[in-house]
């Protein structure tokens, strides 16, 4: 950086052309004491007392899962036993939701069973007050794409 002292070849006053850093510097010094007061503040660490051992075991049974599976040619079986109509499977979803604790339903569909025919087993299952309803085996249908 260089600077004119008494030129006197100019008698116009020049601008001056350097930045002015005053007040940079101000905002740095700033930001630093913010900085400085800050720091302590997040080292300071809680002291907590967490249990120690492992937890009991769960006292209650493990959950009763109901299966119903759709078979490609739509033929339906809850829990490996095949369902003869229609009646029969309404009269499983009833005794299902009028059980105390209601068991875990999972549909496993067939990639190729009909829509109509799942459509129709979700349906029935709600109607008759399922809560408790999952579909699974839904990886054999991203195969497809």
């Amino acid at each position: 950086m260089g600077m004119n002292v008494g030129s006197s070849s100019t008698t116009e006053d020049e601008g001056i052309v350097d930045i002015n850093t005053t007040p940079l510097i101000d905002v740095m010094l700033v930001l630093l004491i913010m900085l400085i007061i800050t720091i302590p503040m997040q080292t300071h660490s809680v002291s907590m007392d967490l249990p120690q051992g492992n937890p009991p075991p769960s006292t209650e049974p493990d959950p009763q899962i109901d299966t119903v599976s759709i078979d490609f040619d739509n033929t339906i079986t809850w829990n490996g036993d095949p369902v003869p109509d229609e009646a029969a499977l309404q009269a499983h979803f009833t005794e299902a939701a009028s059980m105390p604790v209601q068991p875990e339903m999972h549909i496993h569909p067939d990639r190729l069973a009909n829509y109509k025919t799942v459509a129709h087993v979700l349906a029935d299952a709600q109607r008759l007050g399922i809560t408790k309803l999952g579909i699974i085996g839904n990886d054999q249908f991203m195969d497809a794409q």
